[in-house]
């Protein structure tokens, strides 16, 4: 057996350890308040950005660029991994989370700019996020350098999962539909691992959310009102 799984094993029993009785609530259901749909990068810690360690708090989804989007024949429709929570759990608020450096956002701006060749996995991956980020790369100030535009990018690529599903028919009109960047390489104002919101429900004016939301205005931030 490979010794990192090894490892793996060993901390999962000191998670049995902390853990076990915390699941007598939610054995049989769950009912969390929240989903968030973060990307899957090694260095985006779900749980622990929030400091969440009660099992049923937090619906948690992953994926490479934090898409709220699936294809299917029908068309762009939302993921059942996001939306199942809000259909069939009683959640009422999804929370968007991009990261600086992301990746994925980057991988779509050289699709969009010079063209992209990968595995078939990754690349529908990148088709399905590039439509969505055209407009914002055909945006980009002319002086922004590489990195610049990357994290202008990862705000953009936010608002358009938070407008996907605030838009969709089958997300309920009372969900509040937040978006934020998860920030480790000192690109905004505050601390490595903090959060930063850039937009709720749609808006994205830092003037209008610090007015609406005062009681987080530290956290609001955005590199990019375009």
């Amino acid at each position: 057996m490979h010794e990192l799984v090894v490892d793996l094993l060993a901390r999962n029993l000191d998670h049995v350890d902390e853990f076990e009785s915390r699941f007598d609530d939610v054995q049989d259901a769950q009912y969390p308040g929240v989903v968030t749909v973060c990307c899957s990068d090694s260095r985006v810690l779900q749980d622990q950005m929030w400091g969440n360690d009660e099992p049923g708090s937090i619906f948690t989804c992953g994926n490479i660029g934090n898409r709220v989007i699936q294809h299917t024949e029908a068309g762009e429709v939302v993921s059942g991994d996001v939306l199942y929570p809000i259909a069939h759990t009683g959640t009422d608020t999804a929370v968007v989370v991009g990261h600086t450096g992301c990746g994925a956002v980057t991988a779509t701006y050289d699709a969009l700019t010079d063209g992209l060749s990968d595995a078939p996995g990754i690349e529908h991956c990148i088709d399905i996020l590039a439509p969505h980020l055209e407009a914002g790369v055909e945006a980009l100030p002319d002086d922004v350098d590489r990195t610049g535009a990357i994290n202008r990018l990862v705000e953009y690529n936010v608002d358009q999962q938070v407008a996907f599903l605030s838009e969709s028919e089958d997300v309920p009109d009372e969900t509040t539909v937040v978006g934020a960047v998860y920030d480790f390489q000192d690109v905004y104002s505050g601390r490595r691992g903090q959060v930063h919101i850039v937009n709720v429900d749609g808006e994205t004016s830092v003037a209008a959310l610090e007015d609406e939301h005062s009681e987080i205005a530290d956290r609001i931030e955005r590199l990019w009102e375009y």
